[in-house]
């Protein structure tokens, strides 16, 4: 025997997937039922905290990233949403660059310092004048101009969790190099490399694309952002980096030049 209650479908999907259909067996063995599921469920969604001051556009990103099965945390300010970030580990942060107690630039450095690894997309209003450049270096791992549309938001919220290691295995290797995607470390020969965050993402782009022609243009849009710099001379200047430092500059195995394309990585 089967018993359903079916519930209207809200803008808040924590509340759908705790109300909506809830099934019960009362035959089966095993006990298990919707509840448990949805529970099951709501523990593996991945966290977002979301802190900006304007309550219209906050309220706006939270119905957004939960339709998207994103859990949404809120903060209406910049002290209220550091705190929140060392307290509550989420998965990603979106930070306005504009917010009382503490600017969005203040927060990606405290946490940086404080070790805390979580990936940030900063929050910038159209005309702001800030260097993107700094804002990478400081920890930032991207940025969205105000305002922004719904797709773009959320392949950049994709991208980054991708890139963070948050949907793949938490240590990569190539050659002698070994990479902690969990932990944002980098050891070769056993000894830990110093990256900027720039070079960080550029490797990990190249170890989730391995042996794949990747043009200068596709390098420049998924690891810096679509508007980040408008000369891909940027790209080369952070192969030529990354060779320095985990390859053979003269004779590269691993970054290769793809010439008239762009580059090739090889494990």
């Amino acid at each position: 025997m089967y018993v359903v209650a079916v519930a209207l479908v809200t803008f808040d999907a924590l509340s759908v997937y705790l109300v909506a259909c809830f099934l019960y067996n009362q035959d089966n063995a095993s006990g298990i039922t919707a509840w448990d599921i949805s529970r099951d469920r709501l523990d593996a969604m991945q966290t977002i905290l979301v802190i900006d001051d304007d309550d219209s556009l906050r309220d706006t990103i939270q119905v957004m990233l939960e339709q998207e099965e994103f859990k949404v945390v809120c903060a209406a300010n910049g002290r209220e949403g550091y705190e929140r970030a060392l307290t509550l580990k989420p998965d990603l942060l979106l930070v306005d660059l504009r917010l009382p107690g503490m600017t969005g630039t203040e927060i990606c450095k405290r946490l940086r310092e404080e070790r805390i690894r979580t990936p940030i997309i900063v929050l910038s209003a159209l005309g702001d004048e800030i260097d993107k450049v700094l804002l990478l270096e400081i920890g930032a791992d991207d940025y969205v101009v105000k305002p922004f549309g719904r797709r773009e938001l959320i392949a950049r919220i994709r991208a980054v969790l991708r890139r963070s290691g948050a949907d793949s295995v938490k240590v990569m290797q190539f050659g002698d190099t070994e990479v902690d995607l969990e932990r944002r470390l980098i050891k070769r020969k056993a000894e830990e490399m110093k990256v900027t965050p720039a070079e960080y993402n550029l490797l990990v782009f190249f170890l989730q694309n391995p042996d794949r022609p990747l043009t200068r243009d596709l390098i420049l849009n998924s690891v810096w952002g679509y508007d980040s710099f408008p000369n891909t001379r940027t790209v080369d200047a952070h192969v030529v980096k990354l060779r320095q430092k985990f390859d053979d500059a003269n004779a590269p195995r691993h970054f290769l030049t793809v010439h008239g394309v762009g580059y090739r990585f090889l494990p």
